[in-house]
């Protein structure tokens, strides 16, 4: 990638993706957080067949790559401010929802993004039970956020390819 890259989002979107993130973030930071399955997904161990070397390892950087979870997500949610505020599905009325919001990325916030939008599905898949795609479940509404999380993070991989 050379230049930035441009998204275009609706103002629900955002803000849905804002609270998303705002849910992430208390999920990451929550005491007790590494005993949470959906955030010992985001720390996979790297040594499956030793768990003793598996625990060390993750006792040595999991407080690292929770940091730079936090970071990545912060950055996502400051390029999604408008005119400097934070949107929140609440604090739109009906009419704004389609209104677009414009966001540019330079290298390290596409990096953020791609990261943030990552951690998110993981997060979610571990909370919808989703392990394969035989567990999608087209009926509940969450697998649909689940999907516009994963549509999204393939536009931004593709934008990058190019």
């Amino acid at each position: 990638m050379t230049g930035s890259i441009e998204l275009d989002l609706s103002l629900i979107e955002a803000a849905h993706l804002t609270d998303l993130i705002d849910q992430f973030l208390e999920v990451v930071t929550a005491p007790g957080s590494t005993d949470d399955p959906a955030v010992a997904r985001l720390v996979p161990d790297a040594y499956r067949d030793d768990e003793a070397a598996a625990s060390e390892f993750r006792r040595l950087t999991q407080s690292d790559l929770l940091d730079r979870r936090r970071v990545d997500a912060q950055v996502v949610a400051t390029t999604l401010l408008r005119d400097g505020e934070r949107l929140s599905p609440a604090s739109l009325n009906v009419t704004q929802f389609d209104e677009r919001l414009h966001v540019v990325l330079d290298r390290p916030a596409s990096g953020a993004w791609l990261r943030t939008l990552s951690a998110l599905r993981l997060v979610l898949a571990t909370r919808l039970g989703i392990h394969s795609e035989d567990d999608h479940d087209d009926t509940d509404g969450r697998f649909g956020i689940y999907d516009w999380l994963g549509y999204r993070l393939d536009g931004l991989v593709r934008a990058l390819d190019r």
